[in-house]
Parts: C-alpha cells; structure tokens; sequence
C-alpha cells in the first residue's frame, strides 16, 4: 500500500497525525509528522524494534515513559527520543491540546502499519482494534512492532490462530497490497540497560 504524503489519519480515541514527509538520509529514511493528541489520550506501551522515534513539544505537554522508569514531562520547545527496541509510551498530560513535531527512522512500513492500526481501532469503536485486523497486524509485523501491554500467551498463540483464521474466513481482502515485513531479528544488547 502506497500513501502519498502528506496523509493523515485520525482516531476515534483523539488523536490525529499527518505524516507530511520524507527526508532522505544514507543510513534511512526519515519520516516527519505532526501530531495533534487531546488531553488524556496517547497509546499504550510499546515497542518499536527497528525504529528511533523522536517528539518535539510545539504547544501543551506531553508526559512519557519508558519501561521500568517513572513518568517524565516535557513542554514547549523540549524534545523525547525513543530509541529502537526501547518499550515506551507517551501521553497528553495537559489540559489543551498537544501538537507536537514527530519523526521516525527508518520510515520502514510505519505509515501503513499505523494507518491500519487507527482504522481497526475506529471499526471497532473501542481502545482495542477490531480483532481480526489486530491479529493480522501483531502477527505478520511481529518483527517490527509490538504491543506490551498484550499478555504474550495472546500474542503468541492467540493472536497467530485468529490470523490464520482470518485467512481461511478471507477477512484480510483489504490488506491485499500489504508490505511484506521486515524480517530482521531485534537487536536488544544495546538496550539492555535502559530497558530496566
């Protein structure tokens, strides 16, 4: 699935992101966005393993936290990075609206899987995305995303088992032009220690 840039995609939880470009580097792409989440909302902890993530602070505050360590806030001005293979969560811990000045890299499938991720959420209604769409995203992406707040028997048995059932009841027709997955196996040595 191809996306020209800019694109945006909004959830029904209050958050709403523009990717609005790429920026060529030697080392990988570097996707640029712009974020705008409501007071309260932000997604729950996870992990990006092949990715560095990065926030600037343009209006509100944002709270943040990487696992094992407590929660951190920063304002206008002020900018986070997640490194890759980090788990990481992020959240508007204001009282406006927070827009904020995001990038990724390497871009990999991030706007695809994202885009994905927030129409499953907005079919179901609720925080979880809509089953069959959330197996098939934490299931084929398993080497590039992954969500920590899953307990791992559903990640690896649940979610696996509706994925191919999913296939076989043929519910994945709109995922027909999918990317194929990174597959790359995490590196985490560097991490370790911030990890907790």
């Amino acid at each position: 699935m191809n996306y020209s840039l800019p694109h945006t995609i909004e959830s029904h939880l209050g958050e709403i992101l523009t990717f609005k470009s790429i920026r060529h580097e030697p080392d990988g792409d570097v996707l640029i966005a712009h974020s705008f989440t409501q007071p309260g909302s932000g997604p729950p902890m996870h992990t990006h393993w092949l990715q560095d993530e990065g926030f600037t602070v343009l209006e509100g505050r944002i709270g943040y936290q990487m696992a094992g360590q407590p929660a951190q806030y920063a304002g206008p001005g002020e900018s986070v990075v997640f490194k890759r293979g980090v788990s990481h969560r992020f959240w508007n811990a204001g009282s406006e609206v927070l827009h904020c000045e995001g990038w990724l890299k390497p871009a990999n499938h991030f706007v695809f899987f994202l885009s994905s991720v927030y129409a499953a959420q907005n079919k179901s209604g609720k925080a979880q995305p809509e089953l069959f769409d959330a197996a098939y995203l934490l299931t084929r992406y398993a080497s590039e995303y992954k969500m920590d707040n899953i307990p791992p028997f559903v990640t690896k048995v649940v979610m696996p088992v509706v994925y191919r059932l999913g296939k076989l009841l043929n519910k994945y027709e709109h995922f027909k032009n999918a990317p194929e997955p990174i597959q790359q196996v995490p590196v985490l040595m560097n991490n370790m220690d911030t990890v907790g």
